[in-house]
């Protein structure tokens, strides 16, 4: 198993360069990057100087920066190498743990990244515990009681929560919650004197407004993760050697707990890697909806304004730890399952 995980952790540096040098050449290829942005932010400058002036100014216009101002904005942004010396140079400063600057807000981006993880790391922990914590009874509950009244009613909820996306919710659950009743807050993840609360009442206060973004996070994970709960534990009670410990004399409930529930997480395990990546990189749409700076509306906004550094940097956490994640995800079907054998340790 450990020669199984040393090759799987190995690939990880192929399968990096792969994904890194794929999107760090769509960059430097598709149009509006930080060179037309400042091109058309000259252009609006001379426009509005333009419009108090006559003469040559429309020429001028036209052309707002020199051939050797386009060239020097080109060598300081790294557009005037070859794609594979440029990713070189920006592979070699990741390596040294340099994510480089932002071209719009020109900040770090490892200090954007950072000021925003705790944010989605706080969303993607608590939704993964709400989650693993509600649909793994609520799975069992429904297998157990297959087609009873208790079983067509969840679903019913469960198949809803399914066919309405996040974000929609969260709308909803703003405009009736938030505007309509006033119940809870409109956005934020926290009061504006937060800092005057005392400790009960600043976590008071942050489950208050973390009462419906967390809701529309958790919808779609919830009704996939409850199904495939049950769908798994229902094969494995029509198994044949469930059959034959009730026939032995155990209990059906025994016969759930004992056999059929540990083979059941199997599938539930193989999903529990993939959240690594899904922790941090939350939901741009729920973040916009609530107004949350996090992970999720810090890509979607590097991608709106072409902030490559910021994407790239994404890029490389959130492919890391999917990477991390795959390997997670088969060390825990090994956990679940001793009958996993990896490689040629048979």
């Amino acid at each position: 198993m450990t020669a199984y995980f040393i090759r799987r952790a190995l690939l990880i540096i192929p399968t990096f360069l792969g994904i890194t040098i794929l999107v760090f050449a769509i960059t430097r290829v598709v149009p509006g990057g930080p060179i037309e942005r400042m091109m058309l932010q000259a252009q609006q400058m001379q426009g509005r100087e333009g419009a108090k002036s006559t003469g040559a100014a429309g020429e001028s216009q036209r052309q707002p920066l020199s051939a050797d101002q386009i060239q020097v904005l080109k060598a300081y942004y790294g557009f005037d190498k070859p794609i594979l010396v440029s990713y070189g140079q920006w592979l070699a400063k990741v390596l040294s743990g340099d994510l480089g600057m932002s071209t719009r807000y020109y900040e770090p981006v490892w200090r954007m990244i950072l000021s925003r993880i705790p944010i989605s790391l706080y969303f993607g922990l608590f939704s993964m515990v709400m989650v693993y914590g509600v649909c793994i009874p609520l799975g069992i509950s429904k297998a157990v009681r297959h087609k009873s009244v208790y079983d067509n009613v969840t679903s019913v909820v469960v198949f809803a929560g399914y066919a309405i996306p996040g974000w929609v919710v969260g709308v909803l659950l703003l405009v009736l919650l938030a505007s309509h009743w006033e119940v809870f807050p409109l956005g934020g993840l926290v009061s504006d004197d937060f800092g005057d609360f005392t400790l009960i009442h600043k976590i008071g206060d942050l489950l208050w407004h973390t009462a419906l973004p967390l809701t529309a996070y958790i919808l779609g994970s919830f009704s996939v993760l409850t199904l495939l709960m049950k769908n798994s534990l229902m094969d494995n009670l029509s198994a044949d050697y469930v059959r034959t410990a009730i026939a032995k004399g155990l209990s059906f409930k025994q016969a759930v707990f004992r056999h059929a529930l540990r083979n059941s997480l199997i599938p539930v395990a193989t999903t529990f890697g993939d959240n690594l990546s899904v922790i941090l990189s939350g939901s741009f749409l729920i973040e916009k909806v609530f107004n949350i700076n996090g992970m999720g509306l810090l890509g979607y906004e590097s991608i709106i304004d072409r902030d490559y550094p910021v994407v790239m940097g994404i890029l490389v956490i959130s492919s890391l730890l999917f990477m991390i994640g795959n390997i997670l995800s088969d060390f825990c079907v090994a956990l679940v399952d001793p009958r996993v054998q990896f490689g040629h340790e048979r």
